[in-house]
């Protein structure tokens, strides 16, 4: 009654996944391709493994009790497989990272190219999405998140500057109409460019300085979402529509131009820098082992303290 493997590793791709499309996107493949593949191994087994509606896919209790053990049993295989990448003259194999639009702007750029350049035989994937999702379940090796974000099972390893500030900003005509904020709870008064994350939560402005912490929910004309439409905001601001509160390496080119101003400089927020997380286990994939020395070796040139 053996299955073919490769029909094991769909069943697990579309459990973990929670959807056929959603597994296709994860792996690469078809989603028509992946149906008939778990259905051909539930004929095999002559037991149902997924239970099937027009909204959700989900396991039933026979593919939750298959998952628990396959899932170790595939990372052992691969393992197994990646054992010959230790005789290559170079590392080589596909690296998949989930990480938020700011990570892929602002942190990536500095080590991408070098870490192709001396990788050829790597392929490098880069999702984008500002959810925190389940890195195995999405299909991926790694994520980069902050350290707030990160869930306590994972390994994490510091990428790019370990410092960074939230910087306040808006366009020297807007503050010239409206006037220049003093004290943070002024910006009540103005006109500010928010952001909303995948789950609807808005952003909350931060601001600290001698101990003093103030955190607001001001209001304004747009809404934008975090990470897919934050250039549109920046965009506003340098157009003056408003003021604006990102990253200060997104806004630093702006600032140096004299397109925006700071506003309440002494009271920008400082945080800590990124990390790159994933699954504490005792084997690495090759290219993810690759890609950790390497950021390793970089040290501070990943990222310049702010």
């Amino acid at each position: 009654m053996a299955a073919d493997l490769s029909d094991l590793a769909s069943f697990v791709a579309v459990a973990n996944a929670g959807g056929f499309r959603e597994a296709a996107r994860a792996i690469g493949g078809s989603a028509s391709a992946l149906s008939e593949a778990v259905r051909r191994l539930e004929a095999k087994l002559g037991v149902r493994l997924l239970n099937r509606t027009t909204r959700s896919i989900a396991p039933t209790e026979a593919g939750r009790r298959l998952l628990e053990r396959l899932t170790p049993a595939l990372g052992e295989i691969e393992a197994a497989l990646d054992v010959v990448n230790g005789f290559r003259d170079r590392p080589a194999g596909v690296l998949k990272l989930n990480v938020p639009v700011s990570a892929a702007r602002l942190v990536l750029p500095r080590i991408v190219p070098r870490f192709l350049a001396a990788y050829p035989d790597i392929r490098l994937e880069v999702i984008a999405d500002d959810r925190f999702v389940d890195v195995l379940a999405a299909g991926c090796d790694a994520g980069i998140r902050y350290d707030e974000r990160l869930e306590q099972d994972m390994i994490a390893v510091p990428i790019g500057p370990r410092r960074q500030r939230y910087a306040t900003a808006a366009a020297p005509a807007y503050l010239d109409r409206r006037g220049r904020p003093e004290h943070p709870r002024d910006l009540l008064d103005h006109a500010c460019l928010r952001g909303q994350f995948a789950s609807g939560a808005m952003t909350i402005w931060e601001f600290e300085r001698d101990g003093e912490v103030v955190t607001l929910e001001p209001g304004g004309p747009l809404i934008v979402r975090v990470g897919a439409a934050t250039d549109l905001a920046v965009d506003a601001a340098v157009a003056g529509s408003g003021v604006i509160q990102l990253f200060e390496d997104w806004l630093r080119p702006h600032l140096d131009s004299g397109a925006l101003e700071p506003v309440l400089e002494p009271w920008w927020q400082v945080f800590s820098g990124p990390f790159l997380y994933y699954p504490g286990r005792r084997y690495l994939p090759t290219p993810l082992r690759a890609f950790i020395d390497f950021t390793r070796s970089l040290g501070d040139e990943a990222g310049p303290d702010q």
